[in-house]
């Protein structure tokens, strides 16, 4: 679920995510980031049981679900190529709490054009640097 959004300056804006939009996990990037950090057993339990391809189409189905995820892993971050809507892209990183499981997620989206190569890497780890940061302070306050 979205908690909250926030806007940036660029005037073309994307408006997938919304507060109190909710998606499955491994739908939006801070799905598939809290997703890709969960146990391989809770995973596996996850992809066994999600119906993905019904609502979100063949771009959900497992065998590409589990190509994301493992991306996901090596990048650190989730990417969103316009799975949910065309030219709508959307990165994830996720926040753990004090035991280290990953329970929430910081989230950038914005249209296509803004997302390069060299960007997507840039703005990938400025939100794992914001992502661990909260992560930090969540699990201080324990």
């Amino acid at each position: 679920m979205c908690l909250i959004r926030e806007d940036g300056s660029f005037p073309v804006r994307s408006h997938v995510l919304y507060e109190g939009v909710r998606f499955p996990l491994g739908v939006a990037s801070a799905g598939l980031a809290i997703l890709s950090y969960l146990p391989d057993a809770e995973v596996e339990e996850y992809l066994n049981r999600a119906e993905l391809t019904r609502d979100y189409g063949e771009s959900h189905n497992t065998e590409n679900l589990r190509k994301r995820l493992k991306d996901t892993r090596e990048l650190g971050y989730a990417l969103n190529p316009g799975l949910l809507v065309e030219g709508s892209w959307g990165i994830g990183a996720a926040v753990f709490d004090a035991t280290g499981a990953p329970r929430w997620a910081l989230t950038l989206t914005g249209i296509e054009q803004r997302f390069s190569p060299e960007r997507r890497a840039t703005l990938g780890s400025m939100l794992l640097r914001a992502a661990h940061e909260l992560t930090r302070v969540m699990t201080r306050r324990r």
